[in-house]
């Protein structure tokens, strides 16, 4: 019976009223039935000849059944979820003292008492300079600045952008295309873009940066006789190909450890219009008052300074150090900002300087924790210290820093 009625209905035979059932549901009430009678066929009879007919679905039912079996199955969605890396930190973003130790007879009290406390119970240091002669006005946690230092992280960025410009490989306005985009020194810096000197690394090379770097006091101890100051270190040899090149090099900081002191000489630099000065840290009032300024070397970036200087403002105007605003916006303020982290421990770094009718100040701040750390944080720091000595006449009066004594600050008595 059953063969009899297969048969009809391939050869388009056997008809249901309307009443009965719709037509694409007795197709597939009927389909089962057809594959059961097959197996039943194959399994009683040896000798049976059939004639295959292909059946086809009308254009709305076959559209139905096509998206039902498209859809994913459970276990491969599984199988394809994306793993997002967590990274892991073993250093704590806090301290309950950062003053341990600390040899601070010859600074600056107030500038000092300002450093400590916009610092709060923060992991990290703080170091100010005056530009104009290497004088340390302060330097929080000094056993931290005074370290081998660490990763530089995004603040390499200044060095390589100027080393670019030293060498004509960009101007200001130079557009570089970086994807889809083509975009400006200033861009850049504002918002730390990796790719964009990642490709300034490339066009450089290594022995170039190198030189640059070495030029600009990374490598080498940037103090004057100062105690228990550790050596940054510069490599050697270009970073493995395989680990991103002299192009993450450029970008991260990659195999290069900078010391707070290296990168405060620096900006000093930056800040003065290219003279390099020894940094030194007067241990009393005595030797402050026999101070005196120790050139280096000069730097001929001068003709930069405005290119360079015009990103690094343009990071606090609108870029990663915005947050430094949040507490201070009554003086220029440039710098820029660094974020990385390296064997469970994540670094956030804030070099700046204050640029003033009545004189400049450099800072920079290192913190070094976990999830908690990073450069805008060490931003909002450095906006709560320039607001801290702008409360305190600071920025009010003309008169060189550098000439006074422990305990004073322009216009303040003390």
């Amino acid at each position: 019976m059953v063969p009899s009625i297969l048969g009809q209905i391939m050869h388009g035979q056997f008809i249901l009223h309307r009443k009965h059932i719709h037509s694409r549901v007795l197709i597939l009430v009927v389909l089962p039935v057809v594959f059961l009678s097959s197996a039943w066929a194959g399994t009683t009879t040896t000798s049976t000849t059939s004639t295959h007919t292909s059946i086809s679905e009308s254009p709305k039912v076959a559209k139905k059944l096509s998206h039902h079996h498209s859809r994913p199955l459970a276990h491969s969605a599984t199988h394809h979820r994306k793993h997002h890396y967590y990274e892991r930190f073993y250093t704590s973003s806090f301290t309950d003292d950062n003053t341990a130790g600390d040899l601070s007879a010859g600074e600056d009290a107030v500038v000092r008492s300002a450093a400590v406390d916009a610092l709060g119970n923060m992991n990290g240091s703080v170091l100010a300079i005056d530009p104009d002669s290497g004088r340390i006005l302060t330097m929080v946690n000094q056993k931290l600045a005074l370290s081998e230092g660490a990763q530089p992280c995004s603040t390499i960025k200044v060095a390589v952008g100027l080393a670019a410009l030293s060498e004509g490989i960009i101007n200001k306005d130079t557009r570089v295309k970086i994807g889809r985009s083509k975009i400006t020194l200033t861009y850049a810096l504002a918002h730390s873009n990796n790719a964009y000197f990642e490709e300034l690394g490339r066009r450089l090379g290594f022995d170039k940066v190198s030189h640059y770097a070495q030029q600009f006091g990374l490598g080498e101890l940037a103090g004057y006789n100062i105690e228990g100051e550790h050596l940054g270190t510069f490599p050697t040899e270009e970073l493995d190909a395989k680990l991103g090149g002299v192009g993450k090099m450029c970008s991260f900081g990659e195999s290069i450890n900078l010391t707070p002191l290296q990168l405060g000489a620096m900006v000093s630099a930056i800040a003065n219009g290219g003279s390099l000065y020894y940094l030194q840290h007067p241990g009393s009032p005595d030797e402050l008052q026999s101070f005196q300024p120790k050139l280096k070397r000069a730097l001929d970036i001068a003709s930069y300074i405005p290119d360079i200087s015009e990103g690094m403002g343009a990071a606090v105007e609108y870029g990663t150090a915005h947050s430094l605003r949040y507490n201070f916006s009554e003086e220029q303020v440039l710098g820029k900002t660094g974020t990385c982290s390296k064997d469970g421990t994540r670094f956030g770094w804030f070099a700046s300087y204050a640029n003033t009718q009545h004189g400049r100040i450099v800072t920079v701040v290192f913190l070094r924790g976990g999830r908690p750390t990073y450069g805008p944080k060490a931003a909002e720091i450095t906006g709560r210290l320039y607001r801290n000595l702008y409360d305190h006449s600071f920025f009010a009066a003309n008169v060189p820093l550098r000439d006074h004594p422990a305990g004073t600050l322009r216009g303040v008595s003390q």
